[in-house]
């Protein structure tokens, strides 16, 4: 695994070593020794899978506050996502600053994301799956969110009138 510092601190794009031949190709997603190495948390106590049957569904921005926090290593294992991370770390330099990487079964790239940092996605075509591995289990009295299209953060999705829940439509602005 090629581990590379996202602009964000303690955020981690991870490319796979690819073992390729005629049959296709082998490559770890996960390897506790690498993680340490790189001084991540290691611990994963929940994997959970997210199917999105349509081109546009839009999921987030989620995290999990003090003191169930949660690590996070998300891969897209089929389709394509925009994926989005937003710092809400309060005495990080890069508060409220965000980064997107695109996530595809092609790329089989990976991102680690720390505590403090919330999550979303917008699927880029049809049938994608998102799998995410977890330091914490989830705490529904723990769970948070902002807004996707919060004015402050100007994100630009790439694809209009998002297909998301009721839940994530009604999540707070930064500014609440």
């Amino acid at each position: 695994m090629q581990f590379k510092a996202a602009e964000i601190p303690g955020i981690w794009i991870i490319d796979l070593d690819r073992k390729e031949d005629d049959r296709g190709f082998f490559a770890r997603t996960w390897c506790r020794e690498e993680f340490a190495a790189h001084g991540l948390e290691t611990n994963v106590v929940q994997t959970s899978i997210s199917f999105n049957a349509r081109r546009g569904t839009l999921r987030g921005m989620h995290y999990q506050i003090a003191p169930h926090e949660e690590t996070k290593v998300i891969r897209c294992a089929r389709g394509a996502i925009y994926d989005v991370l937003v710092d809400l770390r309060p005495k990080s330099s890069t508060f409220k600053k965000w980064i997107a990487v695109e996530l595809t079964q092609e790329n089989q790239r990976e991102l680690y994301v720390p505590g403090g940092i919330a999550h979303g996605f917008q699927t880029l075509v049809d049938s994608t799956e998102v799998s995410y591995q977890m330091s914490e289990v989830y705490h529904p009295e723990s769970a948070r969110g902002i807004r996707w299209n919060d004015p402050q953060l100007n994100i630009p999705w790439p694809i209009a009138n998002p297909i998301s829940s009721p839940r994530d439509q009604q999540l707070p602005f930064l500014s609440s």
